[in-house]
């Protein structure tokens, strides 16, 4: 059990907690941490003294509405108030057990946003627009094929940068870790595998099978964020939305799939979806598609 005492640094088995048992990603620990100090920091002033097992295991409702709204005060807009309250959940039900009574309290209302596509031809404009701007031929190489892996099969970034050299050389279907774990078989485009294979004969660096797929300048792991500026500077030179990231190709891969016919079920194994429910957003996304084929195919319609 976690220590008797919590200040701006608590017990590490919380993060221990959420790598382990939760499976939870690097980047959802270190908000999930940051979120557990600074309700800890705002608790020892709102409540007074050390805050300890026995204090976190006695807040009430008001307790956590006062801190949303002292978060609120600083500018945290619903969604970022909607995971706030999550991540304090779980860090009072680690610390006071699986029968621990965690306050009730309703959380903001988020407005759930719709996923925007990229349309294939500004997809392929993208990658071949950040190639072209890449200061070395080899980095060049190496954008377009996480580029393209990302917008035909679908990956989020950190699943692709999480790639090793065991996957090569790519054949018609790779094994990718997702979220918490979780493994999945995505089809490769051979497209796709081609641009991958151009990479990897232009990169200057050995990738060997335990060695990053993706390798920065200096023959590293190549960080998201490179990506992401890379992409950033593509669209605004091809007059591209601000809604035009990486993480938007995923969202064209899902959606040009259901365009094309392809089940919920089907997509939600192809992205690695824990539920479907989180796939049939796609549905409003093609709404269109789906009327077109209501009205060919009901007797009514």
């Amino acid at each position: 059990m976690v220590g008797s005492t919590f200040g701006a640094r608590y017990d590490p088995r919380w993060d221990a907690h959420l790598a382990h048992e939760q499976r939870r990603s690097e980047h959802t620990r270190r908000a999930y941490i940051a979120t557990a100090e600074r309700f800890c920091a705002f608790l020892s002033t709102h409540r007074g003294g050390a805050v300890d097992r026995a204090m976190l295991v006695s807040l009430s409702p008001n307790d956590l509405r006062a801190y949303l709204a002292d978060r609120r005060a600083g500018g945290l807009g619903n969604a970022s108030a909607a995971r706030e309250l999550s991540a304090v959940r779980g860090f009072l039900r680690f610390v006071g057990g699986t029968n621990a009574g965690i306050p009730q309290l309703r959380g903001p209302r988020v407005k759930k946003g719709l996923p925007r596509p990229v349309a294939p031809a500004e997809a392929l404009a993208l990658a071949q627009d950040v190639e072209g701007n890449a200061r070395q031929e080899w980095t060049g190489a190496r954008d377009f094929a996480l580029l393209l892996l990302l917008y035909g099969a679908g990956l989020r970034i950190g699943e692709a940068l999480g790639l090793t050299g065991a996957v090569l050389p790519l054949s018609d279907t790779l094994r990718v870790t997702g979220k918490r774990g979780k493994t999945r078989i995505v089809p490769i485009l051979p497209a796709v595998a081609s641009a991958v294979t151009r990479y990897v004969d232009a990169c200057p660096f050995p990738i060997g099978k335990d060695d990053a797929l993706f390798l920065g300048a200096r023959g590293g792991p190549l960080a998201p964020g490179v990506v992401r500026a890379s992409v950033r500077t593509a669209r605004r030179a091809l007059g591209l939305p601000e809604r035009t990231t990486p993480h938007a190709l995923r969202h064209s891969f899902a959606t040009h799939l259901l365009a094309g016919g392809a089940d919920l079920r089907s997509l939600q194994e192809l992205l690695g979806h824990a539920s479907l429910a989180s796939t049939q957003v796609y549905t409003a996304v093609d709404a269109a598609h789906l009327l077109d084929i209501y009205r060919s195919a009901h007797p009514r319609a």
